[in-house]
């Protein structure tokens, strides 16, 4: 399959926006290349790799993909529309090319390694050798055309809350799964029960792939859809790995699924933007447990408490 790249260049306080366009367009993930931080960022499914500081653009820029299919020209036409009716006085620079699926995904797996996460996970990428120790908990990732290989903050911050809050037997649902690898991580650590949702089918495609390779597809369930829209509870546990925007969005719809003790655990929240997700847990009742953070990147534990 060919896949277009689309690369806007964006000054620093439209990042989010336009990240946030990509996302809702259906492209399951971006990079943000930020040459502030000298880092590529993936968010959604979500990596770090370091770059030549040269290479880098003197302003960032926000890169997706999309199938090169009939609704291609559709989808770029969208995009466009939001763009200009975003931009006002901002000039937004919006640059594309078509590169071959084994290309683009070739391209990352030198920069994946092994990495431990806690106390006892690891993450495997699947082209990668690695001898477990005893006690650790291996999760073996490939994540092809969908984000996540558990090396950027975000994803790390998701794995060590999972890791603490999770004793066995709980229901949990992880919302924007990309490659799988939290809800993969959840049914390694003892979930019972653990519902995988995306909407990008390249995404349900790869965690499915992710979920048979790790033997967990007989406790994990991928599917297809609109954050928690149609998802029944009670359930123990959601986790997000996305944005500031879409977490505020997702937490009514969070609380009204979970128990009334359940746990939300919110990720992908670029620094400056955490008070808003903490209003926006409050207002629906949640009471905030835990913070932490990794660099630029902030992860919520919240609990729920009395229904508002």
């Amino acid at each position: 399959m060919q896949w277009l790249e689309i690369a806007v260049t964006t000054p620093d306080e439209w990042v989010e926006a336009v990240s946030n366009m990509f996302i809702e367009l259906g492209t399951g993930g971006v990079a943000i290349e930020d040459p502030a931080l000298f880092s590529l960022y993936l968010q959604g499914p979500q990596e770090e790799v370091a770059l030549d500081p040269l290479s880098l653009p003197r302003e960032p820029v926000v890169k997706a993909y999309l199938p090169v299919d009939e609704n291609l020209d559709a989808r770029l036409a969208a995009l466009k529309e939001r763009l200009a009716t975003l931009a006002g006085e901002t000039t937004f620079t919006l640059n594309t090319k078509k590169m071959k699926e084994e290309d683009w995904a070739g391209s990352w797996k030198a920069y994946y390694k092994p990495v431990s996460v806690g106390r006892k996970l690891v993450v495997k990428p699947a082209w990668e050798e690695y001898r477990a120790l005893p006690g650790q908990v291996v999760i073996e990732i490939d994540p092809g055309m969908a984000f996540g290989c558990g090396t950027h903050p975000s994803t790390r911050l998701c794995l060590s809350l999972l890791e603490d809050v999770l004793a066995g037997g709980e229901v949990v649902v992880d919302v924007g799964t990309g490659s799988g690898i939290l809800a993969i991580a959840a049914a390694l650590l003892g979930a019972s029960r653990v519902m995988a949702v995306d909407n990008d089918p390249v995404a349900v495609a790869a965690a499915r792939q992710n979920v048979e390779q790790n033997r967990v597809q007989d406790l994990v369930e991928v599917m297809c859809g609109d954050l928690l829209a149609g998802m029944e509870g009670p359930v123990d546990v959601v986790v997000a790995n996305i944005v500031a925007d879409v977490i505020v969005r997702l937490a009514l719809q969070a609380r009204k699924i979970l128990k009334p003790a359940g746990l939300f655990i919110a990720s992908g929240i670029i620094r400056g933007r955490e008070q808003d997700v903490v209003g926006a847990l409050h207002s629906h009742g949640f009471e905030i447990i835990d913070r932490r953070c990794s660099g630029e990147w902030h992860a919520l534990l919240a609990r729920g408490g009395c229904r508002p």
